[in-house]
């Protein structure tokens, strides 16, 4: 040291800290009130706080000068791997306070709807709580009670910070809370979350790290049982007693391929005779209707374990639909994918029955479906919910109500074609629109037009001048 002392300025490095997460919070608070009140322009708020605020005020209605969480009302029943990983969760959660440095708070396990299962904490802590109702029994889903550690952590793909006047709800203000949600690692729909909250007091830098590791080491259990499970269905192919030749496959309950034939291989758009047991490496079939069956085949059979049945699916590869038998396959009571026999409608076979209540009628028309893709799952999409499309070069983006997708067609051309008796337009070499969903119509210079999608989030498509005429006729528009 060289006896130099530095200048006071009166407050320490922590407390300046503290008041600049002050300053901070004040700003999202504002922010807040004037969302809350109508305003969709807001900035100094992260965007997935201002994404879970859209669905509170917009999706779920949640009132924001909520004070205390709900009852929890029943939720779905639930599968080994919920009881599993909540168990889990809850050893987690019981050490929380051992395992971070400098955190006295509560730590919670909600289940997959968001109800509170148990907390843990210290006894003036756990009282704070109560008053919240952050406690056993209550229900801290976004749809319950507005942007919060566990609830918007179930919409999330990874941790969740929700501090202060970033809760959706006047209530919970007082809190700073950091939530993760454990998902299923073959449907990835959440099964449990885990936790953290602070009363006035913020979180602890270490609290989100121990909370995505707590997360990683679950769903590590999971995925060593799913590998489990694709050994099963692989099983289940090799012991299929069909002819020869026969096409033959087993799916997850996500209709991913777990093991194909030859002869199914070609059908699917998958390697043949490949058995992908971990859910990291398993197909996605190019037959896009095949997600939805699988989804509807799983249900029915956990309705009744007994059921197997038989439908028509679309395969892209021929061009037409072909029969297929789906047989599903059980670990016990537990459904973990299906058998597939292709060219077989189960006539003459007493293990399968054609029943009207399943959802498997027999032969009719698929309906019209546009399949896209989100990272690595297919979306089926009703037209209706496209507003427009764009090309760009042979890529296709569909604009959704569900987000900006990629189509599976290649090339507008294409899209047009399968949508031309569905209302939609060509307006530019460019761009494909749903006239259903134009809300406004700009004119600009000389004669130009402009279509609006939204009013909200003013989503503008060029319409090229040779087809104006075209779309102000279809529009009912005078000439101009």
């Amino acid at each position: 040291m060289n006896g130099e002392t530095e200048p006071t300025t009166g407050t320490s490095p922590a407390t300046n800290g503290a008041a600049l997460l002050g300053e901070d919070l004040d700003r999202i608070a504002a922010a807040r009130e004037r969302f809350a009140a109508g305003a969709d322009d807001v900035h100094g708020v992260r965007p997935e706080i201002l994404v879970s605020w859209y669905r509170c005020r917009e999706e779920y209605e949640v009132s924001p000068h909520l004070r205390r969480a709900p009852a929890a009302a029943e939720g779905t029943s639930h599968s080994i791997e919920h009881d599993v990983v909540l168990a889990e969760l809850g050893g987690l959660a019981a050490g929380a306070a051992r395992e971070i440095d400098g955190v006295d708070g509560l730590a919670a396990v909600s289940d997959c709807d968001g109800r509170v299962l148990a907390a843990w904490g210290s006894r003036g802590v756990l009282d704070l709580a109560a008053d919240s109702n952050l406690a056993p029994w209550s229900a801290w889903s976004e749809r319950a009670s507005g942007t919060n550690g566990m609830g918007t952590a179930l919409e999330s793909r990874r941790p969740i910070l929700v501090r202060g006047p970033e809760h959706w709800c006047r209530g919970f203000h007082s809190w700073m809370c950091a939530g993760v949600a454990v998902r299923d690692v073959v449907t990835r729909e959440p099964l449990a979350t885990l936790d953290i909250s602070c009363w006035e007091t913020p979180l602890p830098d270490a609290v989100l790290p121990w909370l995505r590791a707590a997360a990683a080491t679950t769903e590590a259990k999971l995925r060593q049982r799913a590998r489990h499970t694709g050994a099963l269905l692989a099983a289940a192919l090799a012991d299929a007693r069909e002819a020869p030749g026969t096409p033959l496959a087993v799916v997850d309950t996500v209709g991913k391929v777990v093991l194909a034939n030859t002869a199914a291989a070609v059908l699917l758009g998958t390697p043949a005779d490949a058995a992908a047991l971990a859910p990291s490496d398993r197909w996605m079939p190019q037959v896009p209707a095949l997600l939805e069956l699988t989804r509807r085949a799983t249900v029915r059979a956990r309705q009744d374990p007994g059921w197997s049945g038989s439908t028509l699916l679309y395969v892209p590869f021929l061009d037409q639909p072909l029969p297929v038998a789906v047989r599903p396959v059980l670990d016990g009571s537990q459904v973990i994918g299906a058998l597939l026999v292709f060219g077989s409608s189960g006539s003459g076979d007493p293990e399968l029955r054609d029943d009207p209540d399943t959802g498997f009628p027999g032969p009719r028309p698929l309906p019209a479906r546009v399949v896209a893709l989100r990272e690595d799952r297919w979306v089926l999409l009703d037209p209706r919910e496209i507003r427009y499309a764009e090309t760009d070069h042979d890529n296709v983006w569909l604009v959704t109500d569900q987000g900006r997708l990629l189509a599976a067609v290649r090339g507008l051309d294409r899209l047009e074609q399968e949508l031309a008796d569905r209302g939609f337009l060509r307006v530019h070499r460019r761009f494909l629109v749903n006239l259903g969903r134009v809300r406004e119509i700009e004119q600009g210079f000389k004669g130009a037009l402009y279509l609006a999608t939204g009013t909200r989030s003013h989503e503008i498509v060029p319409v090229a001048r040779r087809h104006a005429p075209r779309v102000r006729q279809a529009l009912g528009l005078r000439a101009g």
